[in-house]
């Protein structure tokens, strides 16, 4: 049964909500869900933006049945291919022979790769380019590698509304309402839309500057993204904005510090967790991760989150043990950069895990290393407990200086 949701006047909204799936993109844990949205705008002429994941195509299409209210489709907008999005584009072009699919260039390419699809009625546009549908406006702006290099986005200066492909997007299934302001996101999303923006987004964080500039340029009152809620309400998407421009120039979110730690006996966790306990006595927030237990996803947006960071880990088969070794590769491959950092090591007969991590973190940019690497050899005896103390002190001493601007 049909579940169609009016967004304005002519403007609704056609997606569903996927609450079994596991793993997004096979890789990253949702234990909330994800939803997959999709909008029919109705003018003199009708325009659909975007299809939905597979798992909610049935939904879609009665809901895009309903809201046509028995009218044709003239276009649909394909602003990203990736198959969330995409996967019911043909179920659509076979249902509504006459559409017209609007893209770029680089859409109508991969359209032939994904799908038996001709070609024969697409209408390829260029940035900037605009598409008239009666009373309202289509103008297409690129957003390339925010994240895959094809994407792009539409904006309707008669709606002051922005169709954001991917940006601005998160995980978490939506409930009863699909709007921002009626549900707690700072509470129930913000996470998730961190955790989804530098998994996903992140890598590209000057592309996503690019798009920052040319959303400045626009009177922005409602943001249509392709996953999560719909912003309407301009404090919010202030708001949200904020948070994109801060997270896409790589700059910390907050003043913190996270520990991150690998342990196989438990020495180096007690090593983390003095060290810890320190900077959180000197009344700088701390937050303490075992690297091998939490999913790396989690991790990488905490990391990105705070100002500070601490790696601690075991040698083991004279190297870093391995899931934090996989762990500093993941945010290299993310591009972090520009944080404190300090670094702690365990190691029985030849302690040489921190020698290596600096290895990798000095092929990061912008990164500031907070007193010598503390050396735990097998466990932590008071001389070391004294050196961890003392980092503690200094990582703690340097957050408060950096808060206040020193």
């Amino acid at each position: 049964m049909h579940n169609v949701k009016e967004i304005s006047n002519d403007l609704y909204y056609l997606g569903g909500n996927d609450r079994r799936l596991a793993l997004f993109e096979s890789a990253f844990p949702i234990p909330r869900g994800v939803s997959y949205n999709s909008y029919l705008l109705k003018d003199e002429k009708t325009a659909l933006f975007d299809t939905v994941d597979a798992a909610v195509c049935d939904l879609f299409l009665e809901n895009l049945a309903e809201a046509l209210g028995g009218r044709k489709l003239d276009y649909l907008v394909v602003h990203h291919m990736e198959p969330d999005h995409s996967a019911s584009f043909l179920r659509v072009v076979e249902s509504y022979p006459e559409v017209t699919v609007v893209t770029n260039k680089k859409v109508a390419a991969m359209l032939g790769n994904f799908f038996p699809f001709d070609g024969s009625k697409v209408l390829v546009v260029n940035e900037g380019e605009t598409l008239s549908l009666g009373k309202r406006t289509l103008t297409f702006l690129f957003a390339p590698m925010v994240h895959w290099p094809e994407v792009m986005m539409t904006y309707i200066p008669e709606e002051k509304t922005l169709f954001s492909a991917d940006a601005f997007g998160t995980f978490g299934a939506l409930g009863g309402s699909i709007f921002a302001d009626e549900v707690h996101f700072e509470r129930d999303f913000l996470d998730d839309a961190r955790r989804y923006y530098f998994n996903i987004v992140g890598k590209y964080g000057v592309q996503v500057q690019n798009v920052l500039k040319k959303a400045a340029g626009a009177d922005i009152a409602r943001i249509c993204p392709l996953h999560g809620p719909v912003w309407r309400e301009p404090a919010g998407i202030a708001w949200l904005l904020g948070k994109y421009n801060v997270w896409s120039k790589y700059e910390p979110e907050e003043s913190g510090v996270a520990v991150f730690y690998t342990s196989v006996y438990g020495h180096t966790q007690n090593a983390a967790e003095i060290l810890a306990a320190e900077i959180a006595k000197r009344g700088v927030f701390t937050a303490v991760y075992d690297v091998s237990a939490h999913h790396v996803s989690e991790m990488l947006a905490e990391a990105f989150r705070y100002s500070h960071v601490v790696f601690a880990t075991t040698t083991y088969n004279n190297g870093i043990f391995i899931s934090m070794e996989n762990f500093l590769n993941d945010l290299k491959a993310h591009a972090y950069r520009n944080r404190k950092y300090a670094l702690v090591e365990n190691g029985s007969w030849s302690p040489l895990a921190g020698t290596y991590m600096q290895d990798i973190i000095k092929e990061w940019k912008d990164m500031t290393q907070i007193g010598e690497k503390v050396t735990v050899l097998s466990s932590v005896k008071e001389e070391t407990a004294a050196r961890l103390k003392a980092l503690g002190e200094a990582i703690a001493e340097d957050v408060k200086n950096q808060s206040k601007g020193g």
